[in-house]
């Protein structure tokens, strides 16, 4: 039989793959995260006619002689380039830009993935639209611990930033020089206890042939008492005082003539609060702002990088899973050890080019039909052979 005719046949089933990949790529323009794969051809194996020989002090040497046998899929190869940025407005939606693949886990396996299209379930955990759960680092008092074992990342409306007590306490402004004698400045201020619990601490500034004197007294039954005296407006001394556990410090305030803006500029401690919102920053960090005004971290998403990323099986759901060839997975923090940041309110998109894929389309197209044509020719030969004998 003609080597023509199985040569036209691997020719055929190369393109068919070809076309196959080529329409995956088309098809999946749209799909966030995607990355087109691109085919590559070899060669299959080829049949000696004639060896080589070396060259001889009479008679020069000859080439071998060789006759292909067709072609081959060499591979399948995976563009991990980065796909447009797309805005959705959704604090949910990520985007890695760079390297780097989100850490997803389904039924106990452990998945990559591109597409950061995220959404919450009942639970308050962030998972992707096939329920896959994203990857990362809860917050413990604040901290994240980046070496500890991954978890799932979630963002409770039940979370409560917990209260603190006042320790410390801050006045600025001005006390007015040209003041009568016993004139009285009055201030408050809202300080809370360890639970939570808010109280008045009052601080009564009363003029003096030397300054002020200062006496505070707190709703708990906790006073302090101290004089502040200044030299050309700026005060003599720390200008401190405690009033039971909170320490008041006025070393800012001044002594000019004519203002009376003494005001408290800065205080610690608030009461418990619950979870208003959350942002994420580069690093994957997610921070949430509480109904009492604090900003406390909740959490952090986890990256993972991979020696050969081109080695990653795809898994379906936009998704991969680690191989032999891929090598573990080294799993930080965005923006740290060559993986990319992330951008809260976007997704990636396919990084599929349409005019290259038509191109390909075409190629393979005419490949296919290149192929067939000899597969016709090696048919007629064959026909003509037959005929031979009549």
């Amino acid at each position: 039989m003609l080597r023509s005719l199985y040569s036209g046949i691997s020719g055929l089933r190369a393109h068919q793959t070809m076309l196959d990949v080529t329409g995956n790529n088309i098809a999946n323009v749209n799909t966030a995260g995607f990355k087109s794969s691109t085919v590559q051809f070899q060669d299959t194996l080829s049949q000696v006619t004639r060896s080589g020989s070396a060259a001889r002090a009479a008679a020069g040497g000859n080439n071998p002689a060789q006759v292909g046998l067709g072609v081959q899929v060499a591979g399948v190869s995976t563009n991990f380039a980065q796909g447009s940025a797309q805005a959705t407005g959704r604090s949910s939606d990520m985007m890695i830009s760079g390297d780097g693949f989100f850490i997803t886990s389904k039924g106990g396996q452990q998945l990559y993935a591109r597409a950061g299209s995220f959404d919450f379930d009942s639970r308050g955990r962030l998972v992707s639209p096939d329920g896959a759960l994203l990857q990362g680092w809860s917050a413990v008092n604040g901290g994240i611990n980046a070496g500890a074992g991954l978890g799932n990342v979630a963002v409770s409306k039940a979370m409560v930033a917990p209260a603190a007590a006042t320790t410390t306490a801050t006045f600025g402004g001005n006390l007015p020089s040209d003041a009568a004698i016993n004139a009285q400045q009055i201030r408050d201020m809202k300080v809370y206890d360890a639970n939570g619990n808010a109280r008045n601490v009052t601080l009564t500034f009363t003029k003096s042939t030397a300054g002020w004197d200062v006496t505070g007294a707190d709703a708990n039954g906790a006073t302090g008492t101290t004089a502040l005296t200044f030299t050309n407006g700026a005060m003599n001394g720390a200008g401190t005082m405690n009033i039971g556990d909170i320490a008041v410090n006025m070393g800012a305030v001044t002594g000019f003539a004519d203002m009376a803006t003494v005001a408290v500029t800065e205080s610690n401690g608030n009461p418990a609060g619950a979870l208003d919102s959350f942002s994420m920053g580069t690093d994957g960090t997610l921070t949430g702002t509480f109904s009492n005004g604090e900003n406390m971290i909740i959490g952090r998403v986890a990256l993972a990088h991979f020696t050969n990323a081109g080695g990653l099986e795809k898994a379906g759901n936009s998704s991969y899973r680690a191989t032999a060839s891929s090598g573990a997975a080294a799993v930080g923090t965005a923006g740290s050890n060559g993986l990319g940041s992330l951008a809260s309110g976007y997704v990636e998109m396919s990084n599929v080019d349409l005019s290259q894929e038509f191109t390909n389309l075409i190629v393979a197209q005419r490949g296919f039909q290149s192929n067939a044509r000899i597969i016709t020719t090696s048919d007629e030969v064959l026909q003509e052979l037959t005929q031979l004998k009549r």
